[in-house]
């Protein structure tokens, strides 16, 4: 049953904007699934989802691409604790560091796994992640600059 629900979830995400939890809560009993709100939020934290923006100044729930859940814990641990901002370049992604931390937030990243990044590079205090598309880096860029403190 959980299985074939947070199926549906994803089937769910991948087709329509769904902006919060209640939205997704109503979508899953529409499909029959008596669901209750902390069920709805342990589904999202085991299926890893994240919020991107819509394209309509909101924010929807989307996947995070990230394969393994100690890898995706330690990466965003990593990743607020020690990155300052995000900016894109065409197909490419900067984070910028904590000085002397790049090269652990890189690793942390390259250890999650993402299909589209191609590579990524550490110095002293960037990260710069190669993305195979312009497009691919774009979203990349929302959903870091969505995981930074403050945003």
């Amino acid at each position: 049953m959980k299985n074939n629900r947070q199926k549906l979830i994803l089937e769910i995400i991948r087709s329509q904007n769904v902006q919060t939890q209640e939205a997704l809560m109503q979508k899953l009993r529409e499909s029959g699934y008596s669901v209750t709100q902390a069920t709805v939020s342990r589904d999202i934290n085991s299926l890893r989802l994240i919020k991107v923006p819509d394209g309509s100044g909101g924010y929807k729930y989307a996947e995070s691409g990230m394969k393994s859940a100690a890898g995706t814990s330690k990466f965003l641990a990593m990743f607020t604790e020690n990155v300052i901002s995000v900016a894109r370049g065409q197909n490419i992604v900067c984070l910028k560091c904590l000085t002397g931390m790049a090269q652990a937030v890189c690793a942390a990243l390259d250890n999650v796994g993402r299909e589209n990044i191609v590579g990524t590079l550490a110095g002293e205090d960037t990260v710069f992640l190669l993305c195979r598309t312009e497009k691919d880096a774009e979203s990349l860029t929302d959903e870091l600059q969505h995981l930074l403190p403050g945003a």
